[in-house]
């Protein structure tokens, strides 16, 4: 008599298994056709299915469209997925990474404005490309807005660049 949970021991994937890794594919590719230009340039890709991705917008009739998702699908099977999907990950401001990444970024600016010159080089201890110069004087108008209520313009200011140091460090830009 043949014992069914030994069956699946050998490490052979079902049909259906198969069938539902491709389709998780199709989504990815389908999700990348939705990418900008210079975010699609970051992700490590094969030239072909740089030209699919390319050419995705180019169709237009429904089942056009869904043969060349499912040849996007194909070519998906030749890259390295998980490079691809964690670059998104970063990238999609839905999930939960790119939403940590966020909050730490506005913790940096809290403490910055708060802060002492020894927070200021805890932040160039994690990130030495930063120009302590620029950082001091954007501070300082970030305290003086503070103090006269005026609108957080130097706020703002502080946090985009400390977002590009980021990007930068985290090879996103």
């Amino acid at each position: 008599m043949v014992d069914y949970d030994d069956a699946f021991d050998d490490g052979e994937k079902s049909k259906s298994q198969v069938k539902r890794e491709l389709h998780a594919l199709v989504d990815l590719g389908e999700r990348l056709t939705t990418l900008k230009p210079d975010t699609l340039a970051r992700l490590p890709l094969t030239d072909p299915l740089r030209r699919a991705l390319a050419d995705a917008p180019k169709h237009t009739a429904h089942i056009a469209r869904k043969r060349h998702l499912s040849f996007i699908g194909k070519l998906m099977r030749d890259q390295e997925v998980d490079a691809i999907l964690v670059l998104l990950d970063q990238l999609d401001a839905s999930t939960r990474q790119y939403n940590e990444r966020f909050h730490n970024l506005e913790r940096w600016r809290d403490r910055l404005i708060g802060g002492t010159d020894e927070v200021l080089e805890q932040f160039v201890g994690e990130y030495p490309e930063a120009d302590r110069q620029q950082l001091r004087s954007l501070i300082r108008q970030a305290q003086h807005e503070q103090l006269r209520n005026k609108p957080p313009a130097a706020s703002r200011k502080i946090f985009k660049y400390i977002r590009d140091l980021d990007e930068t460090k985290r090879g996103l830009r």
